[in-house]
């Protein structure tokens, strides 16, 4: 559908890559299945396509919203959807249903979750509800911190790629790395690591956590004193005074990097499509 609507508008991948802030070989991925088109991918190219983001993800004729409240639009000559919109403001949380074991809890009430541990244990609330069974934690760390992203769009033989400090753009963090400074993400380039991570895949790092041996891991290596950084997307095997070594699964095989060439080891946490 993207390839569809880019030609309708005239655009190359290049330029509608331009558009959207990103780079041709990302267009060309999204274009052929390769990637996952995902809601924040919608959002960037839908404006540029002359469509709703709805409708890039879910087809033309969908009547789906977004959470942000975002509508898909009718497509031109069809029928406006007779199915009513949701509420501006749905409340998130369970309903408060009676049971012959619990009597009347109520778990969750708008966005805020209700909680007694601050009670003594026999008291009740002043609502008359039961107390809470559970206490809550801490709330959920921020869902719109975002991380850069480094990589190339083609690797080397091993798949690795020049890490310069050049970001190729930004995206959101997954929980477990939105309070990390340092934390960071990686395209991955060729095929050396499937079938683990494959080619253009994106892997989130992070700096700060120990590795340990059969962990996945971000390497930098500099052969050269003025040369460039290169990176590895590889599993961690042993890292000593004299070696570092890693290891690839396609095909097979350990690679050696003399310590003092070694620049950083860091920990992948997570993988995936964006």
């Amino acid at each position: 559908m993207i390839r569809t609507l880019r030609e309708a508008r005239g655009l190359t991948q290049a330029q509608l890559a331009e558009l959207a802030a990103t780079s041709q070989p990302q267009i060309r991925r999204l274009e052929a299945g390769e990637r996952q088109l995902s809601k924040e991918w919608a959002q960037r190219l839908a404006p540029h396509l002359g469509v709703a983001a709805a409708q890039l993800m879910f087809g033309e004729d969908s009547d789906l919203r977004f959470p942000s409240g975002e509508a898909a639009l009718p497509a031109p000559g069809s029928r406006q959807s007779t199915h009513p919109a949701p509420p501006a403001e749905t409340p998130v949380g369970y309903s408060e249903k009676k049971s012959a074991s619990t009597g009347g809890i109520r778990v969750a009430s708008g966005m805020h979750m209700q909680s007694n541990g601050d009670r003594s244990q026999g008291e009740r609330p002043a609502t008359g509800l039961s107390p809470a069974n559970a206490r809550l934690g801490d709330t959920l760390p921020d869902p719109s911190v975002k991380i850069p992203v480094y990589g190339q769009a083609v690797g080397g033989i091993d798949g690795e790629f020049v890490m310069n400090g050049d970001r190729l753009e930004d995206v959101f963090a997954p929980p477990s790395l939105s309070s990390v400074a340092e934390a960071y993400a990686v395209y991955v380039a060729g095929e050396s690591m499937e079938p683990r991570y494959f080619d253009g895949e994106i892997v989130f790092v992070n700096p700060m956590k120990r590795v340990r041996r059969g962990d996945f891991v971000v390497a930098q290596i500099q052969a050269e004193e003025h040369g460039p950084k290169l990176a590895y997307v590889k599993r961690f095997v042993r890292w000593n005074a004299q070696v570092l070594v890693l290891s690839q699964y396609n095909p097979e095989k350990e690679l050696h990097f003399a310590a003092s060439q070694v620049v950083s080891v860091h920990l992948v946490v997570m993988g995936g499509a964006v």
